[in-house]
Protein backbone atom coordinates (compact mmCIF):
# COMPACT_ATOMS: atom_id res chain seq x y z
CA UNK A 1 0.00 0.00 0.00
CA UNK A 2 1.85 3.35 -0.80
CA UNK A 3 -0.13 6.69 -0.41
CA UNK A 4 0.82 9.03 -3.40
CA UNK A 5 2.23 12.08 -2.21
CA UNK A 6 0.48 15.67 -1.64
CA UNK A 7 -3.03 15.51 -1.32
CA UNK A 8 -5.78 13.73 -3.26
CA UNK A 9 -8.53 15.48 -4.50
CA UNK A 10 -12.09 13.85 -4.00
CA UNK A 11 -12.81 13.50 -7.81
CA UNK A 12 -9.52 11.39 -7.95
CA UNK A 13 -10.84 9.49 -5.40
CA UNK A 14 -13.93 8.97 -6.97
CA UNK A 15 -11.92 7.61 -9.61
CA UNK A 16 -9.97 4.87 -8.11
CA UNK A 17 -12.36 3.62 -6.64
CA UNK A 18 -14.78 3.42 -9.48
CA UNK A 19 -11.65 1.46 -11.06
CA UNK A 20 -11.58 -0.79 -8.97
CA UNK A 21 -15.40 -0.96 -8.69
CA UNK A 22 -15.75 -1.51 -12.25
CA UNK A 23 -13.95 -5.17 -12.00
CA UNK A 24 -17.24 -6.33 -10.36
CA UNK A 25 -18.51 -6.64 -14.11
CA UNK A 26 -16.32 -9.70 -14.24
CA UNK A 27 -19.48 -11.08 -12.46
CA UNK A 28 -22.07 -10.46 -14.87
CA UNK A 29 -19.66 -10.14 -18.20
CA UNK A 30 -17.28 -12.36 -19.69
CA UNK A 31 -13.79 -10.38 -19.71
CA UNK A 32 -15.64 -7.45 -17.52
CA UNK A 33 -13.07 -7.71 -14.66
CA UNK A 34 -10.74 -6.60 -16.47
CA UNK A 35 -12.67 -4.55 -19.46
CA UNK A 36 -14.39 -2.48 -16.65
CA UNK A 37 -11.82 -1.19 -14.77
CA UNK A 38 -9.24 -1.07 -18.17
CA UNK A 39 -12.24 1.49 -19.87
CA UNK A 40 -12.19 3.78 -16.71
CA UNK A 41 -8.71 3.43 -16.23
CA UNK A 42 -7.87 4.46 -20.17
CA UNK A 43 -10.78 7.33 -19.68
CA UNK A 44 -8.79 8.82 -17.00
CA UNK A 45 -5.28 8.14 -16.55
CA UNK A 46 -3.95 11.34 -18.05
CA UNK A 47 -5.97 13.68 -15.90
CA UNK A 48 -5.42 11.50 -12.06
CA UNK A 49 -2.43 10.47 -11.11
CA UNK A 50 -4.32 8.63 -8.56
CA UNK A 51 -6.49 7.01 -11.19
CA UNK A 52 -3.32 6.00 -13.43
CA UNK A 53 -2.27 4.14 -10.33
CA UNK A 54 -4.81 2.51 -9.23
CA UNK A 55 -5.34 1.47 -12.76
CA UNK A 56 -2.83 -0.36 -13.31
CA UNK A 57 -2.54 -2.26 -9.81
CA UNK A 58 -6.03 -3.23 -10.59
CA UNK A 59 -5.54 -4.60 -14.19
CA UNK A 60 -2.36 -5.94 -12.80
CA UNK A 61 -4.29 -8.32 -10.07
CA UNK A 62 -7.20 -8.78 -12.71
CA UNK A 63 -4.81 -9.99 -15.52
CA UNK A 64 -2.77 -12.19 -12.71
CA UNK A 65 -6.09 -13.98 -11.11
CA UNK A 66 -6.89 -14.69 -15.10
CA UNK A 67 -3.95 -16.73 -15.18
CA UNK A 68 -4.12 -18.45 -12.05
CA UNK A 69 -7.58 -19.24 -13.55
CA UNK A 70 -6.53 -20.81 -16.02
CA UNK A 71 -3.93 -22.80 -14.55
CA UNK A 72 -7.10 -23.77 -11.63
CA UNK A 73 -8.76 -24.84 -14.34
CA UNK A 74 -6.01 -27.06 -15.74
CA UNK A 75 -5.64 -28.40 -12.58
CA UNK A 76 -9.56 -29.39 -11.98
CA UNK A 77 -8.27 -32.79 -13.77
CA UNK A 78 -6.20 -33.84 -10.92
CA UNK A 79 -8.66 -32.36 -8.50
CA UNK A 80 -7.22 -29.62 -6.67
CA UNK A 81 -8.52 -26.91 -9.51
CA UNK A 82 -11.96 -26.65 -7.99
CA UNK A 83 -10.64 -25.68 -4.25
CA UNK A 84 -8.20 -23.54 -6.25
CA UNK A 85 -10.81 -22.14 -8.48
CA UNK A 86 -13.15 -20.89 -5.19
CA UNK A 87 -10.38 -19.32 -2.98
CA UNK A 88 -9.14 -17.29 -5.91
CA UNK A 89 -12.69 -16.01 -5.77
CA UNK A 90 -13.00 -15.23 -2.73
CA UNK A 91 -9.49 -13.59 -2.95
CA UNK A 92 -10.91 -11.55 -5.60
CA UNK A 93 -13.54 -10.44 -3.60
CA UNK A 94 -12.17 -9.79 -0.23
CA UNK A 95 -9.20 -7.13 -2.09
CA UNK A 96 -11.45 -5.75 -4.18
CA UNK A 97 -13.85 -4.59 -1.21
CA UNK A 98 -10.21 -3.49 0.72
CA UNK A 99 -8.95 -1.90 -2.17
CA UNK A 100 -12.66 0.26 -2.66
CA UNK A 101 -12.48 1.02 0.73
CA UNK A 102 -8.31 2.21 0.55
CA UNK A 103 -9.35 4.20 -2.80
CA UNK A 104 -11.92 6.30 -0.84
CA UNK A 105 -9.31 7.15 1.51
CA UNK A 106 -6.36 8.04 -0.77
CA UNK A 107 -4.45 5.32 -0.42
CA UNK A 108 -3.47 3.09 -3.94
CA UNK A 109 -3.68 -0.65 -2.49
CA UNK A 110 -1.27 -2.94 -3.40
CA UNK A 111 -2.93 -6.02 -4.61
CA UNK A 112 -1.24 -9.24 -3.22
CA UNK A 113 0.01 -12.37 -5.83
CA UNK A 114 0.17 -9.39 -8.84
CA UNK A 115 2.55 -9.89 -11.57
CA UNK A 116 3.80 -6.44 -12.76
CA UNK A 117 2.47 -5.97 -16.06
CA UNK A 118 1.78 -2.64 -15.99
CA UNK A 119 4.67 -0.40 -14.42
Amino acid sequence: MSELTGEINKQAKDMGLLIHAASFAGYVFPFGSVLGPLIVWLMKRDEFEFANQCGKNCLNFKLSLMIYAIVSAVLILVGVGVLLLVALALLDIICTIIAIVKASDGIAYQYPLSIKFLK
